[in-house]
């Protein structure tokens, strides 16, 4: 089975990073830019058939390594 999870700052947390990118864009001629937030994203394949139990264990390896759940959010996607 395959999963994307996707990891993004929460709102209000400053993002410095997307910020550099935002003005490398307009610096590149990138017109039309409001802002950049950036995140990770990690494809993992997993042994298994039981999609519920497959994203329990997804969670738990968000909440305790993948994502920093103080500023971080994150989203489970199953794509088997």
């Amino acid at each position: 089975m395959k999963a994307r999870v996707t990891v993004t700052l929460k709102n209000g947390v400053l993002d410095p990073q997307g910020k550099a990118i935002e003005g490398a864009l307009g610096g590149l001629g990138f017109g039309g830019i409001g802002s950049v937030r950036q995140g990770k994203v990690f494809d993992i394949e997993l042994t298994g058939s039981n999609k519920d139990a497959v994203r329990d264990d997804l969670a738990q390896m968000c909440e305790k390594l993948l994502a920093n759940t103080v500023i971080e959010n994150y989203a489970i996607e199953i794509v088997e």
